[in-house]
């Protein structure tokens, strides 16, 4: 059996692990012109939420912590403004914005407090 680290029993993490390979089946679509663009800045975003996340867990002090998950946070947001972008330049469908975007906002909820608590510790 395979040791669980601490972060992959979050739930953000889960979810953010899911929008990361809905950002990837979403930027496949993308022109090829886009490869170098909105692709590339979209999926390194999507993997910086994940990574923070992870991260963050192996501080030990809980500002540290904190500081980790803002940063997820900051990426979440990056994502926010490239999906708007995206789906405003037709690259994305309304329904595939609407998931993502319904995702970003579960996680951000989720985010704030996960970083509520660790300030609380």
């Amino acid at each position: 059996m395979l040791h669980i680290f601490s972060f992959e029993k979050l739930t953000v993490w889960k979810d953010s692990k899911e929008l990361i390979k809905a950002i990837y089946l979403v930027t496949k679509k993308f022109p090829e012109e886009e490869k170098f663009g909105l692709t590339s800045q979209l999926r390194r975003a999507s993997v910086s939420v994940a990574s923070n996340i992870a991260e963050g867990t192996s501080r030990v002090s809980a500002k540290d912590k904190a500081h980790f998950t803002t940063i997820s946070y900051s990426s979440l947001m990056e994502i926010l403004n490239q999906v708007i972008i995206s789906n405003e330049l037709g690259f994305m469908s309304d329904e595939d914005y609407r998931i993502i975007r319904s995702s970003i906002e579960k996680i951000s909820n989720k985010l704030n407090a996960l970083r509520k608590s660790q300030l609380n510790n």
